[in-house]
C-alpha cells in the first residue's frame, strides 16, 4: 500500500463517525456488496469506491461537504452518482460516492404558468414526467434509459436522445441549478452568498480568458459540445451565468443539489410511422428526404439489432406487414410527429407515407394507431441497446465510440469511414441511432478480457476520433465523456483547455471532485486504456456466468412500481438489492475464489442475496437474462459446504422433502395444525403461515401416480398438477380450478402430488433438487403419454418447470397455465358459455406476467369469449413470493411492496381475482380481502 493509499484508508476509517457527529442523517456504509455495485456502470470499467454516502436532502449534502472540507479529509475524492447509467465510467471513482438517487428524488416545486419545476438530482426522468403529465407538461430530453436515469446525471452528462432536433439537449432545457459547499448552498436563481464570491470571480476570469478559443474550436451542431461551456457562461449580451459551466461537467465541479428544469406543453397529438427497408444503407439514406416533413425525430435500427429483437420475441409486437418474412433482414426507420393541429399533422403524415413509398429499398410502411401502439413500437427501438449486450460469445458490443455526431448531410460518408475502420480491425457491430441529428450508435464487439482487444479499443478510438474531426463533428454527442475525456485537451486546443483548467481550479482547488476526469492540472486524467476494466467472461458452464455478462444497462433499476423487475430495489432504492448490484457482488466474490483476494465479504453478499424475492423477473426481463435466483442457488451450494444453513431454510428443505408424507397424514395433523403453526412461527422466525390444511377433493377428482399410466380417462380429461404448498394449504384453489374446469365442460383430474424440488433448487441443495425433479419429470412423462392436456395449478410451479428444470437440462413435457389451455381451446374452435355479472379485475402473479409475455392477453381472450369485461392491472410483486413474505425480518419490505403496487388497484376494483397462491395470501393478510382464483369465479357465475 502506498503512502497515498494509506492516508486515504485512514481518512475513510474516520469519516463515518465524523459524519455522524456532524449531524449527517443519511446512510454511510462501507458494505462491500454495495461498494461492488457502485464500482460499475454501463461501461467496461470498474473502480471500487471506499465509502458510499446517501444524503437525505440538500442540507445533508452541505453537512457532508463541511466534514470533507476539514483538513484531515481534504484529500478524499468525492463523486456524485445518479442512476449509474453512464457508458464511459462517468461516476466511477475512489473515495466517497455520493448516492443522490436513493433519497434525493423529489419533485420540489412546479410552476405550470412559468413552465418550470425544481427537482432534486436523484429524480428519475420517467418519474418526473409521470408527475408532470396531469399538468399537461413534460421535461423534454427523452433518453432510452428514461425508466432509471436520474435528472442530475442527465445534467452532468448533458444527455439527449429522441427528439433532440426539436427539443435540444438537457442544457437547452434548464433554467438554473443549486450547488453545495461546506459553507452552504449557492443558487443561480438568487444572489450568491459572500463567501462564494471569490470562487465565482476566479471562474469568470478563466472563462473570459478562454471563451474565444473555445468558440473557435466547437462545431455549430444541434448536438453541441457542452461541459465547461465557456460560450454560454458568458453570453453575448453580457453577464456571467456560472451555472452554465455545470451541464456536461460530470461532477468534476462539485455536487448539484437542486435543478430548475424548463417544461414544455405536452403535444396534443402524437403519431409514429415505422418503415422497413431492405438494408440499413437504404434506411439511412431515407433520413434527409424525410426531414422535409419536419418530424420530431427520425431513428434507425440496423439488421443486426433487428435480428436480436426477433430472437428476443420483440418483433411479434410489430404489425405483420413489418415483420421480416422468410428469414430476410430488415432495417427499420422510426419517424415521430408531434403537434396540436390534427389536420396539419395528418397532412405531414400523409406526405411522409407518400415520400417513403418512393424511396429505394422500401419494404413496408405502418402508421401506428393510438398512444398504446406508439409506446409499444418505440419500446422495440429502445430495447436495442440492451439487446446488443445479449450477444453470445466472449466478444460483446461495447460503448466506447458510439455517440459520435457529424453534420447529418455527411452521415453516409462518415459511416463508410467508420465501417472501414471496423472492417480493418475485424470487428462486428450493431447500429441504431438518431439520424436526424447525425448521431449513430455503433457498438463494436470486443472481448475486454483479451489484451489484443483492449489494444483494439485504443486503436479504434484514436481512428474514430480522427475521423470525426475530419467531418467537423463531435466525439461525445450524447452519452457524455467519462474516461474518453482524455481526448478533450487535444480536441479543444491548449488555450481553451487552459481555461477549462482555470474553471476547475476555481470550483475545485483540491482537484477532488470526480478526480481524474475530463480536466486536471499537473496529473494525467483517466484514459480509456489506463482505467481498470471489469472482467467480461468466465469459463463455459460456470454457474455464475451471467454475473459476468451483466453490462450495467440497469433496466432492473426501473423506478415504476408497476414494473415487476426488481421488487427489492424498488422497496429500498439501494442498488445492492438489485440484479445489477447482486451481479456485481457475485462477480467480485467469484474472482476472489480464484485468486484468494476478494473485495466482497461473504457475509455482506449473504445479506444482499437474502433480500432477493426469487421472483425470476430478472431471468426473463433483463436483456441478458441475469438470473439472480439461479446464481444465488449456486452461491448457496458453495457457501453452505462451509457453514451451517439458517434454521428456517433447513426446516423448509425438510418440509418440501417430506411433503408427500405430510399430505397423506393431513387428516391426523389437521386438528393440531393451529398449535403446530404457532410453534413453528415462534421457532423459525416467521409469521402468518397458512391457517388450515387443505381437505382433499373427492376421490373421483383425483388420480394417483400408480393409476396415471393405465386408469381410463374420461372424455375431455385435463390432468392438473400441483406443487406441495398448494396441495397442503390451498384447498380453496383446488376446488375453484376443479369446479371451474368442470363448469366449462372439462373433466379435471388432480394428479397425486410430487414435490418439484423448487425450495431445494432455490436454496442450493443440488442433490435434493435433482432427486425430486427426476421423480416429477418421470411422472410428467407418463402423464404426457396419456394424451390429455396437462395444466399446472399455480403459476410459480409452472414457471419452475419451464425455467429451472430446463436450465438443469431436464426434458420437461409441456404443462400449461390455465389461461394458456383455455385460449388454445378457443383457437381450436371451442366455444365457452356466456357469463353473467359485471366487470372484473384480474391480478397476475409477477413470475407469470414476466415469464409468459402472452399470459395477460390469454386471460383477456378467455374472458372475452365468456362475454365478460376484465381489467388486468399492471402490478409488480405483491411482496409475498413464497416464504419471503412470511419471514419476520422481511415484513417491512413485504408490506412496502404490497402498498406500492397492489394496494391502490385492489382498492379500485369492484371485484377481483388473483392467479397466484402467494398473491392471494398477501392480499388477505395485508389488504383484508379474500381473493378467488379466476376459475372459481367462472364456476360461481355459471352456477
Amino acid at each position: 500500500m502506498t503512502a497515498t493509499d494509506r492516508s486515504l484508508s485512514d481518512a475513510i476509517d474516520r469519516l463515518p463517525s465524523a459524519l455522524k457527529d456532524a449531524g449527517f442523517r443519511g446512510e454511510v456504509t462501507r458494505d462491500s456488496a454495495l461498494r461492488a455495485a457502485m464500482s460499475t456502470d454501463n461501461s467496461v470499467y470498474r473502480i471500487l469506491p471506499d465509502l458510499v454516502v446517501a444524503p437525505r436532502d440538500a442540507e445533508d449534502v452541505v453537512t457532508c461537504m463541511a466534514v470533507l472540507e476539514r483538513p484531515e479529509f481534504a484529500h478524499v475524492p468525492l463523486t456524485a452518482r445518479g442512476g449509474g447509467t453512464g457508458t464511459n465510467g462517468q461516476s466511477l471513482n475512489r473515495g466517497v460516492i455520493l448516492d443522490m438517487r436513493r433519497h434525493m428524488h423529489r419533485l420540489l416545486e412546479v410552476d405550470p404558468d412559468g413552465h418550470w419545476a425544481d427537482v432534486e438530482p436523484g429524480i428519475v426522468l420517467d418519474d418526473l414526467n409521470a408527475q408532470l403529465r396531469p399538468k399537461g407538461l413534460f421535461f423534454a430530453p427523452e433518453t432510452s434509459t428514461s425508466t432509471r436515469c436520474a435528472v442530475g446525471g442527465m445534467v452532468s452528462t448533458d444527455a439527449s436522445g429522441k427528439g433532440s432536433r426539436v427539443y435540444g439537449k438537457t442544457s437547452d432545457n434548464l433554467v438554473g441549478i443549486e450547488i453545495a459547499r461546506g459553507q452552504g448552498l449557492v443558487s443561480s436563481l438568487s444572489d450568491a452568498p459572500g463567501w462564494a464570491a471569490p470562487m465565482l470571480v476566479a471562474a469568470e476570469t478563466a472563462v473570459r480568458k478562454g471563451r474565444a478559443a473555445f468558440v473557435a474550436n466547437t462545431p455549430r451542431l444541434n448536438r453541441r459540445f457542452t461541459g465547461y461551456d465557456l460560450e454560454r457562461a458568458c453570453p453575448d449580451e453580457g453577464g456571467f451565468e456560472w451555472w452554465r459551466l455545470f451541464p456536461g461537467s460530470e461532477g468534476t465541479l462539485g455536487p448539484i443539489t437542486r435543478i430548475r428544469v424548463k417544461l414544455r406543453p405536452l403535444p396534443k397529438e402524437k403519431c409514429l410511422v415505422v418503415a422497413g427497408f431492405a438494408s440499413f444503407r437504404a434506411s439511412l439514406a431515407a433520413a434527409m428526404p424525410l426531414l422535409q416533413d419536419n418530424p420530431t425525430a427520425i431513428e434507425v435500427m440496423d439488421e443486426r439489432v433487428q435480428a436480436l429483437a426477433d430472437e428476443a420475441g420483440l418483433l411479434g409486437r410489430l404489425p405483420r406487414t413489418l415483420r421480416p418474412q422468410g428469414g430476410e433482414a430488415l432495417a427499420y426507420t422510426f419517424v415521430e410527429f408531434n403537434g396540436n393541429d390534427v389536420a396539419e399533422l395528418e397532412a405531414r403524415i400523409a406526405a411522409c407515407e407518400a415520400r417513403l413509398q418512393d424511396l429505394p429499398g422500401i419494404r413496408a410502411v405502418h402508421v401506428a394507431a393510438g398512444s398504446d401502439e406508439i409506446r409499444e413500437l418505440w419500446a422495440i427501438r429502445s430495447a436495442g441497446v440492451g439487446l446488443l449486450g445479449k450477444v453470445e460469445g466472449r466478444a460483446r458490443p461495447v460503448a466506447f465510440v458510439e455517440d459520435c455526431v457529424v453534420p447529418p448531410e455527411t452521415l453516409p460518408e462518415f459511416l463508410d469511414g467508420f465501417l472501414d475502420i471496423l472492417t480493418r480491425h475485424g470487428l462486428s457491430f450493431g447500429i441504431y441511432g438518431h439520424v436526424d441529428v447525425g448521431c449513430l450508435h455503433i457498438r463494436p464487439a470486443l472481448d475486454i478480457d483479451s489484451e489484443a482487444d483492449r489494444a483494439r479499443l485504443v486503436q479504434v478510438s484514436d481512428e474514430v476520433f480522427a475521423l470525426v474531426n475530419r467531418h467537423g463533428g463531435i466525439f461525445w454527442g450524447e452519452h457524455g465523456k467519462g474516461v474518453r475525456g482524455a481526448y478533450l485537451e487535444g480536441w479543444i486546443g491548449p488555450e481553451a483547455y487552459a481555461a477549462l483548467q482555470g474553471v476547475k481550479a476555481a470550483f475545485d482547488p483540491a482537484g477532488r471532485y470526480n478526480s481524474g476526469k475530463l480536466v486536471a492540472s499537473g496529473t494525467p486524467v483517466m484514459g480509456i486504456a489506463t482505467t481498470p476494466f471489469r472482467p467480461f467472461n468466465t469459463p463455459d458452464g460456470d454457474p455464475l456466468e451471467k454475473a459476468f455478462r451483466c453490462n450495467g444497462n440497469a433496466q432492473c433499476l426501473s423506478y415504476a412500481a408497476s414494473v415487476p423487475m426488481c421488487p427489492s430495489f424498488k422497496a429500498t432504492g439501494d442498488v445492492r438489492h438489485s440484479p445489477k448490484g447482486r451481479a456485481d457482488a457475485l462477480r467480485a466474490w467469484h474472482e476472489g475464489q480464484g485468486t484468494g483476494v476478494t473485495t466482497v465479504d461473504e457475509a455482506d453478499l449473504l445479506g444482499t442475496l437474502d433480500t432477493c424475492l426469487g421472483c425470476k423477473a430478472c431471468a426473463s426481463t433483463c436483456p441478458v437474462q441475469v438470473d439472480i435466483p439461479a446464481m444465488r442457488a449456486a452461491f448457496y451450494a458453495d457457501v453452505y459446504t462451509r457453514r451451517a444453513r439458517p434454521l428456517t431454510d433447513r426446516a423448509m428443505l425438510l418440509a418440501e422433502r417430506l411433503s408427500p408424507l405430510m399430505l397423506r397424514a393431513s387428516p391426523v395433523i389437521r386438528p393440531f395444525w393451529p398449535l403446530a403453526r404457532r410453534a413453528a412461527e415462534a421457532v423459525l422466525g416467521v409469521t402468518d403461515l397458512p391457517g388450515d390444511l387443505a381437505r382433499p377433493l373427492p376421490r373421483s377428482a383425483r388420480i394417483t401416480l400408480s393409476e396415471l399410466g393405465h386408469r381410463p380417462l374420461p372424455e375431455h380429461a385435463v390432468l392438473v398438477w400441483m406443487d406441495w404448498f398448494s396441495a397442503l394449504y390451498d384447498g380453496a384453489t383446488q376446488r375453484d380450478v376443479h369446479h371451474g374446469l368442470k363448469a366449462l365442460g372439462y373433466a379435471p383430474l388432480f394428479v397425486e402430488m410430487l414435490p418439484a424440488g423448487k425450495v431445494a433448487g432455490d436454496l442450493g441443495d443440488q442433490s435434493g433438487f435433482a432427486r425430486m425433479a427426476g421423480r416429477l419429470v418421470a411422472a410428467l412423462q407418463v402423464g404426457k403419454k396419456r394424451g390429455a392436456p396437462m395444466v399446472g395449478l399455480d403459476p410459480a410451479f409452472v414457471m419452475a418447470l419451464r425455467q429451472d428444470y430446463r436450465k438443469a437440462g431436464l426434458d420437461v413435457p409441456k404443462v400449461l397455465l390455465p389461461q394458456e389451455f383455455l385460449a388454445a381451446e378457443l383457437r381450436r374452435g371451442a366455444t365457452l358459455p356466456r357469463l353473467p355479472g359485471g366487470p372484473l379485475s384480474l391480478f397476475m402473479h409477477c413470475t407469470e406476467s414476466t415469464g409468459v409475455p402472452t399470459a395477460r392477453r390469454d386471460w383477456q381472450e378467455v374472458f372475452a369469449a365468456l362475454g365478460l369485461q376484465i381489467d388486468t392491472p399492471l402490478t409488480g410483486c405483491c411482496g409475498m413470493a413464497g416464504m419471503f413474505g412470511h419471514k419476520e425480518r422481511h415484513q417491512q419490505m413485504s408490506r412496502k411492496l404490497f402498498d406500492m403496487s397492489w394496494a391502490e388497484p385492489l382498492a379500485k376494483a369492484d371485484e377481483a381475482v388473483a392467479t397466484g397462491f402467494s398473491c392471494r395470501c398477501q392480499t388477505e393478510r395485508l389488504g383484508g380481502e379474500t381473493l378467488r382464483h379466476p376459475l372459481g369465479l367462472i364456476a360461481d357465475r355459471l352456477g
